[in-house]
């Protein structure tokens, strides 16, 4: 199992996820690796995705950070972990959830669209928000939100791509949550044209 925070600092230094929601476990895997080989160390397998655990484990051979996304209880929060997921996102907040990564010293990235979602997530322990979903609010949202909760940090999911994700990121985002560009790259021209839809993201991270 990686350190809780050796886990945290990945994800700020790499500061893109990508969130995958395949069909089915094999456009799932092939997608993951195809943004794998562009550059993307972070990969996000939702529950949605039938045979999301398989996908997990067969990612887990890889030098990438791969999580378990759309974890809606603590069942699934276990067996996500069993299967070798290194943290737990929710598009909402679950105490059971936490609870359960508390208890294997893993992180939990439950989604929160106001004060009160935030406040109730951050004392179970949840030290990094998903701001979900983000196309629903303007970057400067991170700003009015760190006014009273100074120490909240936030990765907004949802809406996010090439053209809006720095403006995030400038705002004060810790890391974005991108997916859906993928997906259709990969079912439109397929894996090659992932792998360099993945590149540009991380050039534009590094740009």
């Amino acid at each position: 199992m990686i350190p809780k925070m050796k886990v945290y600092e990945e994800l700020l230094d790499t500061k893109v996820v990508a969130v995958i929601r395949g069909n089915d476990a094999e456009e799932a895997a092939a997608i993951s690796e195809a943004a794998i080989e562009g550059g993307i160390r972070v990969i996000e397998v939702t529950y949605t995705t039938l045979g999301a655990d398989r996908v997990i484990e067969q990612l887990a051979g890889t030098d990438a950070l791969i999580d378990a996304g759309t974890v809606l209880d603590a069942e699934t929060a276990r067996h996500a972990l069993l299967a070798g997921s290194k943290f737990i996102v929710s598009p909402h907040f679950d105490p059971d959830v936490a609870k359960v990564c508390n208890r294997y010293g893993v992180p939990y990235l439950p989604g929160c669209m106001t004060i009160k979602e935030m406040v109730f997530a951050n004392e179970a322990g949840c030290d990094i928000l998903k701001l979900f979903p983000a196309n629903g609010f303007d970057p400067s949202f991170i700003k009015s939100v760190q006014g009273p909760l100074p120490h909240v940090r936030i990765m907004p999911t949802g809406g996010i791509n090439q053209d809006n994700m720095n403006s995030w990121l400038q705002a004060g985002a810790v890391a974005v949550g991108i997916g859906s560009d993928l997906t259709k790259t990969y079912r439109a021209s397929g894996r090659d044209a992932v792998v360099e839809s993945a590149r540009n993201y991380m050039n534009s991270i590094q740009a």
